[in-house]
């Protein structure tokens, strides 16, 4: 293999890439016999698919959504309608999430994009809540409070098979396909010259656009990308949920995404938002089983983790290697 096709490959499959994937490849296996279930291992999928979307948007351009889940909710409501009334087809439905929060996200974005800091902030806070209240008052689509029922999970269409995906096992490795996919692309998309621009932009807007990037375009396509992937992480939810409602539109909803990125340390690293939502979904199941006040404990450790290690389990990770890692030799013959 060419040097260059060797380093490609390098930059496109990391370590951390292939064993995260192997270690949530395996997860099934093992989840039940730590006392768990397997449906969690579903969740966690799901929600760190949202979170890699979310990510985009904090982490990476550095643009604080607190309304996120409107996008989430708007794919997990696009994959019922599009179910009950275009056709009960797991490539149209997922196509269909996708792209009704895709568009949402571009109506947001054409507000949106113009404006950073609180504004910024407090304007996605307000559309968040716009597409929630829609969706609580807008009985004869959404079903209201009551939210769409008797979402079907659907096989994989493949032309000659189909793949049954109603129970958990087979309905979690369908998820881990598109969390791979969607990981995968998302790694490159942050480590290419867009990429870069984005970066820029998080370090200095003002400077970015002095120096020729458009940094509105640039907002916009993150904010209409991360609106999309996490309407695609919505609809997998509504089919594993077997259900669409409102709730996951709320602030609060959008508020746990915000906890589980900055807990994981999106911030400062690509797979941070994961560790975060395990470390949440862990928590929720956890201490849930002693006490129904278990955000209490979790919103403290969030507490004390902006305070002490902003940059949050990743940054943790970072510096426990650097403390057990070999000094550097001195230089020498």
């Amino acid at each position: 293999m060419p040097d260059t096709a060797r380093a490609h490959l390098v930059r496109t499959f990391t370590p951390t890439m292939l064993l995260t994937w192997a270690v949530l490849a395996t997860l099934p296996f093992w989840v039940e016999r730590v006392g768990l279930y397997q449906y969690l291992a579903v969740e966690v999928l799901i929600w760190a698919t949202y979170a890699l979307a979310f990510n985009l948007v904090l982490g990476h351009a550095g643009l604080p959504s607190f309304g996120h889940g409107a996008f989430f909710g708007i794919g997990a409501y696009a994959f019922g309608l599009a179910q009950f009334n275009i056709a009960a087809n797991l490539w149209v439905c997922l196509a269909a999430a996708l792209l009704a929060a895709g568009m949402a996200g571009a109506l947001v974005g054409l507000f949106i994009s113009h404006r950073r800091g609180i504004y910024f902030a407090l304007m996605t806070i307000a559309f968040g809540q716009v597409f929630w209240f829609i969706a609580v008052k807008a009985h004869a689509i959404t079903g209201g409070e009551d939210g769409l029922l008797r979402i079907v999970r659907l096989p994989v269409e493949l032309g000659v098979a189909a793949i049954p995906l109603e129970d958990n096992l087979s309905l979690y490795y369908g998820v881990l396909a598109v969390f791979v996919l969607v990981s995968l692309g998302l790694w490159r998309l942050v480590h290419s010259p867009f990429g870069r621009v984005v970066k820029a932009i998080k370090q200095n807007e003002q400077r970015a656009r002095f120096i020729g990037y458009d940094v509105w375009k640039a907002k916009f396509a993150v904010i209409v990308l991360s609106a999309a992937l996490s309407g695609l992480a919505g609809g997998l939810f509504a089919m594993a949920q077997r259900s669409a409602f409102p709730d996951v539109m709320s602030l609060h909803f959008s508020g746990y995404i915000v906890m589980m990125t900055l807990v994981g340390g999106g911030l400062v690293s690509f797979w941070g938002p994961v560790a975060g939502v395990v470390a949440f979904l862990l928590a929720r199941d956890l201490i849930g089983a002693v006490t129904t006040g278990w955000m209490l404990w979790f919103g403290m450790l969030f507490v004390v983790l902006v305070m002490f290690r902003p940059d949050g389990l990743a940054g943790i990770a970072a510096g426990l290697r650097a403390a057990i890692a070999p000094p550097p030799r001195a230089g020498g013959g």
